[in-house]
């Protein structure tokens, strides 16, 4: 008996400690965390939160529906693909060839209308509303500093980080992103009370503009610079000027970290696949929608391709150009987001083809950081249409 009370008293000792070191840290988001991860027998988020955290709506003003092709849905599937689809547990495919839809499909208890986290998708949003604001003059250029909008960058050794430098990934700055951590940048992020907070006072690794390394926070800084900009809600001046433009069928939602707070504009928007599809449009037509120039070609172009900067390694940039990842496939150029969970607006544009996937995994990467899945869902794509 003596023994069992001895061992409580040491594991309440070592229990206050913890708390006491996670109250005094400041990292409280460790809380969340596990409240919504290991209490609930998963490793990480997951794509059908929206309602574990607080939101702010992004309404949709006159829906333009996209119309079914002469073949829709009336063609013959690869049985290995649609294996592989099942194994990654996809929720949606979607194929739109000529403004037209295909081929779609809904599994594990989706549809058509299912709202899905974006997790990183949403960085391209973020960088398609800075595409807006510049072209409302709002921004006046790419290459303002971010110190012109956010006060605590305006000392070193923040002063010479851009607008641009931010778009490319190459603001310099450590967030530690570091996805298996609780303590990394993303847990903080995504679990976190102030999602504003984890992106000041980084250290400093490289000079900016100089390398590509793939990080939320710059994203996060986007989002901030919006706001002062523009002087709106991020999911306001989304609404006004890009769901509303693009003839979204339904209402989004963009999580916060706190209510009244601030987006997580690194992740978690969410969307059906018919409108994820739009941005995918949107960027195919170079910012053009019927007949409106919501965002300058030129942005579009440089968007779309490899960003001159080297990666931490010191090899030539392939892969990222403003918050788009960029690819080449069976010699067709492809541009596409993508989310961590496998979610991918793929655009392929000799081919007029957009390619929506939805889904709860993705597959392991190769030895270029792609995730072999990318592939399936481009040869699926691909056989489906012309």
């Amino acid at each position: 008996m003596k023994r069992i009370k001895k061992l409580l008293l040491v594991l309440g000792v070592v229990v206050l400690g913890l708390l006491t070191w996670v109250q005094l840290s400041g990292n409280t988001h460790i809380y969340r965390t596990l409240a919504m991860t290991i209490f609930r027998g998963q490793m990480g988020p997951q794509i059908d939160e929206l309602n574990d955290f607080p939101t702010r709506s992004i309404p949709n003003a006159k829906p333009e529906p996209w119309p079914h092709s002469f073949a829709y849905n009336n063609v013959q599937l690869n049985p290995e693909l649609i294996k592989k689809l099942h194994e990654n547990k996809t929720t949606a495919y979607l194929l739109i060839q000529n403004d037209s839809i295909v081929y779609e499909d809904y599994w594990e208890g989706a549809n058509a209308k299912t709202e899905s986290n974006s997790f990183s998708m949403a960085k391209s949003i973020t960088a398609a509303l800075i595409g807006c604001a510049l072209k409302e003059g709002l921004i006046k250029s790419l290459d303002e500093k971010v110190g012109t909008y956010i006060e605590a960058f305006q000392k070193e050794p923040y002063t010479q980080i851009s607008i641009r430098h931010l778009l490319m990934m190459s603001s310099g700055l450590d967030f530690k992103e570091t996805y298996g951590s609780i303590l990394g940048w993303p847990a903080k992020a995504y679990y976190g009370k102030d999602v504003n907070a984890t992106v000041m006072d980084a250290p400093k690794l490289y000079e900016p503009g100089t390398v590509y390394e793939y990080k939320g926070g710059d994203s996060q800084l986007l989002g901030m610079i919006l706001e002062k900009a523009s002087g709106k809600r991020a999911s306001e001046y989304a609404s006004q000027h890009l769901w509303q433009k693009i003839g979204a069928e339904d209402t989004a939602y963009w999580s916060l970290d706190v209510p009244n707070g601030m987006e997580k504009v690194s992740c978690c928007y969410y969307a059906s696949a018919h409108d994820f599809a739009r941005l995918g449009k949107l960027y195919m037509q170079f910012g053009n929608w019927n007949g409106m120039q919501l965002i300058d070609s030129s942005f579009i172009a440089h968007s779309i391709i490899a960003a001159p900067t080297l990666t931490a390694s010191g090899k030539p940039n392939t892969q990222y150009g403003y918050q788009w990842w960029i690819l080449n496939y069976k010699g067709l150029d492809v541009f596409y987001a993508r989310g961590i969970k496998g979610q991918y607006i793929f655009n392929i544009p000799a081919k007029k083809m957009i390619i929506v996937r939805l889904g709860h995994k993705r597959a392991e990467k190769n030895a270029d950081d792609l995730p072999l899945d990318i592939f399936d869902y481009l040869e699926l794509g691909l056989s489906l249409g012309k």
